[in-house]
């Protein structure tokens, strides 16, 4: 058999391709964003495609899998979020072919505006859920979740985690399975969930997280290595190879199926060692189900809720028992660098403006959030993808016109697309006066400057209608809209100023194309 070193996310993409998947969506967010790309590099048998946000990739796949294609939706931690209103209702309805959830958290935060821990999701949605500890397993789970889909007529979420993603292992490759579409039939009691179809589903669900339930219990994604028996650690992902590499000598529960967690193992375990530790990242999720259980594990007194592990906290933790204070910084003679925007973004010249005239800006999710920092200290809120117009409408609602006369919303083309198209309709149906600016550089530079419905361009580069925001905003209503060249900073100031002094709802489009695109 062929062996590889890929990244995390090239495996995941492998795994697919090997389980026959015929179509796979997705919106860029790291740390997922190469999972579609590397489908779309190297898998043609593949039809991949980004969506304009995390929700309708999700409902593309499951209409795939219920017309009986196996199909895959990558998305980071935050995605999941968005797309967490399909996820709940597909979750009753089952699948046909395969459907695979990738989800990859994001420890640290270190491209996110929030490090949040998606194993609830499986809990909450009552989905299966499994978590690879390294790039080959990540091929192989990703494979078999497809197969695990069809056998038990769920949605199977892959949790993956920013250090399995973008770390490089060696991989076994196999064969592509050659999958063919199942059968497609009419079912509305299966497929269309109103109440009277939802009530027996949810008796289905319990019913398969039982059948779930027993499958993790005798399921190889969960494995003992046994050694000295004085000490035992439970872990998963990525802190599997951390425990591995500073407590050699220890035995260890490996959790791969991450839920339902499998109580037989947890107990045999438990019951074998003289202390027992867990040891994950962010919440105590398999701690407080094993203290659930009746054992009184050691876990988040020693180990850090926030941020990412690594190994030298792991064995300072574990082996040193010293507070994370004691462990060693690393000085470099290299000086820091904080993140900024590129010379010559044409968002430099919009947030210049900004901060000129003093206004509120209320920011978005994109390379332009930089404008928070110095030299701009241009930004005041941000949340998540498209709030930024909502917020602006609620701090006119809250403080009235003079606030709307000097305020804007800032967001950028493809977070328009994404989730701001909605809240601009609110603005102008609840007859919101303010200014929203969206910065339309051309492409989804923040991800790695990935094509979006405004480029005229799929994700394979093969032409397509180009997104007009011009008359997408004027159809939802806002009769004032323009659109400036940023670096023509005298006029752009000139717009900005009689915009947000306009007692209506107004648009400006600033169109200049990511400095690094040119």
């Amino acid at each position: 058999m062929q062996k590889k070193v890929l990244l995390g996310n090239e495996a995941v993409a492998r795994g697919a391709y090997e389980a026959g998947c015929t179509v796979a969506a997705a919106y860029p967010g790291t740390p997922s964003t190469e999972i579609i790309e590397s489908i779309a590099r190297d898998y043609p048998e593949i039809k991949a495609q980004w969506s304009p946000n995390e929700k309708v990739a999700l409902e593309v796949v499951a209409g795939a899998s219920v017309a009986g294609a196996r199909s895959m939706a990558a998305m980071k931690h935050v995605g999941l979020n968005v797309a967490a209103d399909p996820l709940f209702t597909f979750s009753y309805t089952g699948v046909n072919g395969g459907m695979v959830i990738i989800n990859a958290d994001d420890p640290g935060a270190w491209s996110s505006q929030n490090e949040q821990d998606n194993r609830h999701y499986a809990r909450a949605a009552k989905v299966p859920m499994i978590e690879p500890t390294s790039p080959a397993e990540a091929r192989e789970f990703t494979k078999r979740a497809f197969a695990l889909s069809e056998q038990f007529d769920r949605p199977v979420i892959v949790r993956i985690t920013t250090r399995i993603s973008h770390s490089q292992g060696v991989v076994e490759l196999g064969e592509r399975e050659n999958v063919p579409l199942k059968d497609f039939e009419r079912n509305p009691q299966k497929y269309v969930m109103i109440p009277a179809h939802a009530r027996p589903r949810h008796k289905f669900i319990e019913e398969q997280m039982l059948r779930l339930k027993e499958y993790s219990e005798n399921s190889d994604f969960n494995t003992i290595e046994w050694k000295s028996r004085k000490r035992g650690i439970i872990t998963n992902g990525v802190a599997y190879q951390y425990v591995k590499e500073v407590c050699p000598d220890d035995s260890v529960l490996k959790i791969g199926f991450a839920w339902p967690l499998p109580d037989r193992i947890i107990r045999e375990f438990a019951e074998g060692v003289e202390e027992l530790y867990v040891v994950e990242e962010l919440d105590p999720f398999i701690e407080d189900y094993v203290r659930a259980m009746g054992y009184a594990p050691k876990g988040k007194e020693l180990i850090p809720m926030l941020g990412e592990l690594t190994p030298e906290i792991v064995d300072m933790a574990l082996n040193k028992k010293k507070p994370l204070s004691a462990i060693p910084t690393y000085t470099s003679k290299i000086p820091a660098r904080p993140p900024a925007l590129c010379k010559g973004c044409p968002h430099g010249f919009v947030f210049g403006v900004l901060k000129k005239l003093n206004l509120v800006v209320n920011g978005d999710i994109g390379c332009y959030t930089l404008a928070v920092l110095p030299p701009y200290s241009a930004m005041h809120s941000q949340g998540c993808m498209g709030a930024s117009i909502g917020m602006h409408l609620g701090f006119e609602k809250a403080r009235g016109d003079e606030m709307a006369r000097n305020s804007v919303a800032v967001i950028g083309d493809s977070t328009f697309i994404h989730s701001g198209i909605t809240p601009l309709i609110d603005l102008v149906y609840n007859k919101g006066t303010g200014t929203v600016i969206i910065l339309d550089n051309r492409v989804t530079a923040m991800t790695g400057h990935q094509d979006n419905p405004g480029t005229g361009k799929t994700l394979t580069g093969e032409d397509t209608h180009e997104l007009d925001l011009e008359l997408l905003c004027r159809a939802v209503g806002v009769k004032r809209v323009r659109k400036v060249d940023p670096k023509n900073v005298e006029e752009f100031e000139s717009v900005v100023r009689e915009e947000t002094a306009a007692p209506e709802p107004s648009v400006i489009i600033s169109t200049r194309k990511c400095i690094l695109r040119k």
